[in-house]
């Protein structure tokens, strides 16, 4: 079972009492404002959503994990690795994406959590290559993105919302040259 820990953080697989305060995260319109369409996530969506992460578990052997707090056993919502099937110009890939409740913007938290996915990505899965997508205008994601090493490969329009979006990548030879180079 996939496990990862930070200082603040604990990643780990989803369990079903996940469900719910994801609903609550995914209810958010704030939250979901730059996610395909913006529109919010009921609590049937965001089942099937978590359902799909754990068979992507299976599937790949890697997966978005479920965040959470250490010093509260807080769901924070979700941070790791997806095929982006969404924007089929990019494919074949693997994406490092994040979505955490409002209460956990701000605090580093996104960073920390895509830090330990990074490295779960390289080190222990070996992939060659990770990409990260954001909506232009998503200013919070893209500073991750920049923290992570990640450069900018393309600009491009998501098909599935007809958005305008931004493509960076990080190739395992950079990051293990930059890994060193704190946030």
């Amino acid at each position: 079972m996939a496990r990862l820990e930070t200082p603040r953080l604990v990643l780990r697989r989803w369990r079903n009492d996940d469900i719910m305060p994801m609903t609550a995260i995914n209810a958010d319109p704030d939250v979901m404002r730059w996610i395909g369409s913006g529109t919010p996530a009921d609590p049937e969506r965001t089942a099937a959503g978590i359902a799909g992460c754990e068979s992507a578990w299976d599937d790949h052997g890697f997966g978005l994990f479920a965040v959470e707090v250490r010093q509260t056993s807080d769901l924070a919502g979700f941070t790791g690795l997806a095929i982006p099937t969404f924007l089929p110009e990019v494919m074949p890939a693997v994406e490092i994406g994040w979505r955490l409740g409002r209460p956990y913007w701000g605090q580093g938290f996104a960073t920390e959590a895509a830090h330990a996915a990074l490295h779960f990505a390289f080190v222990d899965r070996e992939l060659d290559r990770i990409l990260s997508i954001h909506q232009i205008g998503n200013d919070a994601s893209e500073r991750v993105m920049q923290k992570l090493g990640m450069r900018l490969d393309r600009e491009t329009i998501d098909p599935s919302c007809n958005r305008p979006t931004r493509v960076y990548a990080i190739t395992r030879d950079e990051y293990n040259r930059t890994r060193a180079i704190p946030a």
